[in-house]
């Protein structure tokens, strides 16, 4: 026996059906926050249409994934470097006399001191 799977898409603000090829999924962003939405062809002229001159004056960025996932409780570090250049810093100040822990929170006067000597 085959199963088979059918998609159908609907427009999020008509509530109508998309015909196969007249309409599409858009993404955009706002505020930091990233949004799609199902559109007919038609709609998805309109937001483009009504967006343009925001567009046209604002300025391109990268996405802030990073840190919108950093607010959603991602475990990054505060200074900006990777688990394993922490590592690398943590033993490099236990090899010259600086206490520090195997977890948590490395002082900015280790990570300068570091920083100095590499």
């Amino acid at each position: 026996m085959a199963q088979r799977v059918v998609t159908i898409l609907s427009s999020d603000i008509s509530g109508k059906e998309i015909e196969d090829g007249k309409g599409e999924t858009v993404s955009f962003a706002l505020d930091g926050t990233a949004y799609e939405i199902d559109l007919t062809t038609k709609e998805a002229d309109e937001l483009r249409s009504a967006l343009a001159t925001y567009i046209k004056a604002g300025r391109r960025t990268t996405t802030r994934s990073s840190a919108s996932s950093s607010r959603r409780g991602s475990t990054g570090s505060g200074s900006g470097r990777s688990p394993e250049e922490l590592a690398h810093v943590r033993a490099w100040a236990k090899e010259n006399g600086h206490q520090v822990n195997e977890r948590g929170r490395i002082k900015k006067e280790i990570l300068e001191a570091f920083d100095a000597a590499n």
